[in-house]
């Protein structure tokens, strides 16, 4: 069980590890400017945001494992068409496709794991899963990073289809099947609607003023996206069958664990993106290369999420997640120094990279715990469902937003310059928002869980 789940999310991240090397090679065999880079990212993004609400709903009613194999499937077919594309405007559908069926898979693999699991061991579970799933990140950086020198970026794509098909295989085997005990009397479709269209007002808009400047559609769009969102609230407090229970909410830690985990992630997304062009474009490293600076995060992440997790558990998880961001705030300020004359690894990226982390290290099993742990059994579907959603929604608004505000886009990211400049504003920017994350969980969380 915990190999078909930790694959089937494990394919996503290396997707998605190999995705940020490969994207500097995309723009050059498409001649795409920084705009179409960004969507080839928040394609994905935006409709895994937007669904995977609904997928971890469909899970907990129709079955976790039959929609966790789905989802696998539908990922898979799309990743061969993406492998396939003949230009970026195709590669940009194809990737809102492979969306979709992460959109079914992800959740399901955390529910299946919180469902099955005794309590008392859940998070030491979801400490192997975050650690066991590092393997996949961890291979990311140095398969990628060969297949994209030295075969294709396609290769980035094409490497999905036997994993998929090992992870079915083992799911059909293994994976005990499992649904709520809560009937829902139908999925709320209204709220897909509109949540769908907030995030993607919000991600064409921010995009489209990196190129044009906030005028036009660009700040019609963006304010129509952010009016949207509160109607999707009202829209969730009056539906019988809510895509998004707000009682959840009333849970002080499921909220501030959840608003840690949109600052979090949208630093992490925004940093992880810019950091692997940074390398190639400023410091002149080859893709193999750049993939593998960031090695040592994942191999961290895969040796110590474990004890991580188990440290939560014993101590409670609000210091680490207080202590974690400013950690990783600390390794981020230090990756500010790269530039084309500090482009030595062992001197100026290696430090700031193992203290970057050493800080995840202490958020990512803890927070996943924690926002699980606040939550009924019968919702463990919905609300891993949330919590990825939250951490999708943070990485694509922070991919929009944060490189247009630092100045790049169409052609500037590849001036050397420029793409020192910009990575340094966005840096600052991020830092900021592991600060406020921290100060969220001080408030937020109580001092040993319960």
């Amino acid at each position: 069980m915990l190999a078909a789940t930790v694959l089937g999310s494990g394919m996503t991240f290396l997707d998605s590890t190999i995705m940020n090397i490969a994207t500097a090679r995309i723009g050059d065999d498409f001649d795409a400017g920084f705009g179409a880079l960004q969507w080839v990212v928040n394609a994905y993004t935006l409709v895994l945001s937007s669904l995977i609400l609904l997928g971890g709903s469909l899970g907990d009613r129709l079955g976790r494992r039959r929609i966790f194999v789905i989802g696998t499937t539908w990922f898979a077919a799309a990743s061969l068409g993406c492998a396939l594309a003949p230009g970026v405007e195709v590669l940009i559908v194809l990737r809102a496709v492979q969306g979709v069926g992460a959109a079914l898979m992800m959740p399901g693999s955390l529910a299946i794991i919180s469902a099955s699991f005794d309590p008392s061991e859940r998070a030491r579970a979801v400490g192997l899963w975050s650690g066991l799933s590092g393997v996949a990140s961890a291979l990311g950086p140095v398969l990628g990073g060969w297949l994209v020198e030295n075969l294709s970026w396609r290769w980035a794509f094409g490497i999905n289809l036997p994993i998929a098909v090992v992870v079915v295989m083992l799911a059909l085997r293994y994976v005990p099947e499992s649904r709520s005990s809560v009937t829902r009397s139908r999925e709320d479709y209204l709220g897909v609607v509109i949540i769908a269209a907030a995030l993607g007002c919000l991600t064409y808009g921010t995009i489209q003023a990196g190129s044009s400047g906030w005028s036009g559609p660009a700040l019609v769009l963006t304010v129509l996206g952010l009016v949207l969102l509160p109607v999707f609230a009202l829209v969730e407090s009056h539906v019988s069958s809510p895509l998004v229970p707000l009682r959840l909410f009333a849970d002080r830690a499921f909220s501030g664990t959840n608003l840690m985990t949109l600052l979090t992630y949208g630093a992490l997304g925004a940093f992880f993106f810019l950091l692997v062009l940074e390398l190639q474009v400023a410091a002149g490293y080859g893709p193999l290369v750049a993939g593998l600076a960031n090695l040592p995060v994942t191999v961290l992440l895969l040796l110590l999420s474990s004890r991580s997790g188990g440290l939560a558990a014993r101590i409670g998880a609000r210091l680490p997640l207080m202590v974690g961001p400013l950690i990783a705030a600390g390794g981020l300020a230090l990756t500010m120094r790269i530039d084309q004359v500090h482009r030595n690894y062992l001197v100026d990226i290696l430090p700031g990279v193992i203290v970057f982390a050493f800080g995840l290290v202490l958020i990512v099993a803890p927070l996943t715990a924690t926002v699980m742990a606040t939550a009924p059994s019968d919702d463990v579907g919905i609300a891993s469902g949330i919590n990825n959603a939250v951490a999708r929604a943070g990485g694509l608004l922070a991919v929009a937003v944060l490189p247009p505000l630092a100045g790049l886009h169409s052609g500037s990211y590849r001036d050397p310059g420029t793409m020192v400049h910009g990575y340094r504003i966005v840096a600052l920017c991020c830092i900021g928002l592991f600060v406020v994350s921290s100060l969220v969980i001080a408030v937020t969380v109580r001092a040993r869980a319960e």
